[in-house]
C-alpha cells in the first residue's frame, strides 16, 4: 500500500498525444458553440459607440451653431441705438461661449454616460445594484453639498441670464463693487477701497447692475427765494445745451439736460432739480461738471446760490460787571479774628466810677 501512495505522489505522467487532441478538440467546440455570442455583443458594443460619438458630434456641432447665430445677431445690433443701450458684443461674445461650453459638456457628460450604462448592460452586467449605490451617493453628495450644488446652479443661471458680467458695477447685497471675474461657483468684486469680494453666488439674493442701459445724472440747485424762475431756467438750460456740445460730455449724456422745475420751496431757499440721461457708470462724473458749470454761470448770471448753516456770528464780549469791585475785606465782619483785634479795649468798671 505504502509502494501504492509513493507512486501516486510522485511525478505525473507526460500528457499524451490522444489527451492533447481531446483538449483541442473540446476548446474547439466551446468556440465554435459560443463564437456567435461574442460576435452578437461585440457588434452591439460597436454599434452603440458609433451611435454615441456620432451623437455627440451632431449635438456639439448644432450648438456650436447655435453660439455663432448668437453672435452674429449681436454683431448686427451692435453700433445701433439698440446696441447702446445693451452690453457690448465683446461681452456677449463670452457669455455665449460660456453659455456653449456648459451645454457641450452637459451634453458630452449625458450622451457618453449612456453609451457606457448600455456597454455594461450588453455584456449582461446587472445594472441595479450599480444604479442604486449611485443613487445613494448621488442623494449623499446632494444633502453634503447642497451649498456647492447651489452656488453652481447660481451661477449657471445668472451666467444665461446675463445678470452681470466683468467691468460692471454691481450691488449685491452682501459687497458692491467692479466685477472682476465671474465664475460658476464664486463672484469677484473689487470694493471702492480696493479690497476683493468674494460672493458665492449660492448667497447673492438681488442683484443692482449699475452699468447696464442707461443712469441718470441729478443736480440740486438751491437759490434764494426772490431770484427770477425764469432767469434760473434759462441760464440752467444755456448750461446743459453748451455742455452737450463739448467733448467728452457729448458721447456720455444720452439725453439732453433738462430742468425738472422746483423741488422744494422754503422760507429761506428753493430747490430747482436738473436731470439728464447718461451713459452706465458716468453719472458721478456727469453731475461733478454739471455743478462746475453751473456755479460758473450762476456768478456770470449775478444769482446766488444758498444753501447749508449761515455761519455763527460771535457776539462782541462786554465788560466784566466784577472788575470794579474791589475784593472783600476781613475787617467787615465784626466777628472775624482781624476785627476784633481792632476793636479798642474797653476801661475798667473801677476807673469808671
Amino acid at each position: 500500500m505504502l509502494l501504492s501512495v509513493l507512486a501516486a505522489a510522485g511525478p505525473s505522467a507526460p500528457p499524451s498525444i490522444q489527451d492533447a487532441q481531446e483538449q483541442a478538440e473540446n476548446a474547439a467546440g466551446w468556440v465554435e458553440e459560443n463564437w456567435s455570442t461574442w460576435l452578437s455583443v461585440g457588434l452591439r458594443v460597436l454599434l452603440i459607440l458609433v451611435i454615441a460619438i456620432v451623437l455627440r458630434h451632431f449635438v456639439r456641432k448644432a450648438i456650436t451653431k447655435l453660439i455663432e447665430r448668437m453672435n452674429r445677431t449681436v454683431q448686427a445690433v451692435d453700433g445701433t441705438a439698440l446696441g447702446g443701450l445693451l452690453v457690448n458684443a465683446e461681452r456677449r461674445r463670452q457669455r455665449s461661449e460660456a453659455i456653449g461650453s456648459v451645454l457641450r459638456s452637459m451634453a458630452t457628460f449625458l450622451i457618453l454616460g449612456t453609451a457606457a450604462l448600455m456597454v455594461l448592460g450588453a455584456f449582461e452586467i446587472d445594472l441595479a445594484p450599480l444604479l442604486a449605490s449611485a443613487g445613494v451617493a448621488g442623494v449623499a453628495l446632494g444633502f453634503g453639498a447642497r451649498n456647492l450644488v447651489t452656488d453652481f446652479l447660481s451661477g449657471v443661471f445668472m451666467i444665461i441670464e446675463d445678470q452681470y458680467g466683468v467691468g460692471d458695477t454691481i450691488d449685491a447685497g452682501v459687497a458692491s463693487g467692479e466685477v472682476i471675474e465671474v465664475g460658476l461657483r464664486v463672484t469677484k468684486l473689487r470694493g471702492d477701497n480696493g479690497e476683493i469680494w468674494y460672493v458665492r453666488n449660492g448667497e447673492v439674493k438681488r442683484i443692482g447692475n449699475l452699468s447696464q442701459g442707461w443712469a441718470t445724472a441729478m443736480v440740486d440747485v438751491t437759490v434764494r427765494p426772490d431770484e427770477d424762475l425764469d432767469k434760473v431756467k434759462a441760464v440752467l438750460t444755456e448750461v446743459g445745451e453748451e455742455m452737450a456740445k463739448d467733448e467728452p460730455w457729448n458721447e456720455r449724456l444720452w439725453g439732453p439736460v433738462e430742468v425738472l422745475g422746483l423741488d422744494a420751496v422754503y422760507l429761506d431757499s428753493m430747490v430747482v432739480r436738473v436731470s439728464a440721461k447718461t451713459m452706465p457708470g458716468k453719472a458721478l462724473g456727469v453731475e461733478r461738471e454739471l455743478r462746475w458749470r453751473i456755479k460758473r454761470a450762476f456768478d456770470a448770471a449775478g444769482i446766488r446760490i444758498v444753501g447749508g448753516l449761515p455761519p455763527a456770528v460771535e457776539e462782541a464780549a462786554g465788560p466784566d460787571p466784577a472788575a470794579g469791585v474791589a475784593a472783600p475785606s476781613a475787617y467787615a465782619s465784626p466777628t472775624s479774628p482781624q476785627s476784633v483785634a481792632a476793636t479798642p479795649l474797653a476801661p475798667p468798671p473801677n476807673m469808671a466810677k
